[in-house]
């Protein structure tokens, strides 16, 4: 029995070649219908953190969606979700709110891990994820 190919494909949405080649990671990689997303945080185009939790996970799912379209997928095909947070108690409860307005149901596996500081100063958030294309469909 042979088993097909697996191609491996770098995910590299318009708008982030730079940071590809400058920082030498890909936004995500994708084999088959797997898809595993790169962190994701709460900046705008001129890499400024946004004020306060909410704004940057909004920024943080809206760069998640974008690269999960770019690679074939929409948030409803997201599996698994891996955040990490500067401030996790203070302000989960805000993070969750966020969390459910972008992902409102068939909920993924959640991983949530506080940490003291992130890639940029400022961020709060960093979300991570994997996703299986076509499993969100119902």
């Amino acid at each position: 029995m042979t088993t097909p190919a697996m191609n491996r494909q770098s995910i590299i949405p318009p708008g982030t070649e730079a940071l590809y080649d400058a920082l030498h990671f890909s936004p995500a990689t994708r084999v088959g219908d797997t898809i595993w997303v790169s962190g994701q945080v709460g900046i705008d185009a001129t890499m400024t953190p946004a004020e306060g939790m909410e704004a940057q996970a909004r920024l943080a799912f809206e760069a998640l969606k974008g690269v999960l379209a770019a690679a074939g997928a929409s948030l409803a095909d997201v599996v698994e979700l891996t955040t990490y947070h500067t401030r996790f108690r203070s302000e989960l409860a805000e993070f969750t709110k966020v969390k459910d307005e972008y992902i409102p149901n068939r909920y993924p596996s959640w991983t949530a891990v506080g940490v003291t500081e992130l890639a940029l100063p400022g961020l709060c958030i960093e979300i991570q994820a994997v996703a299986v294309v076509g499993s969100g469909e119902t």
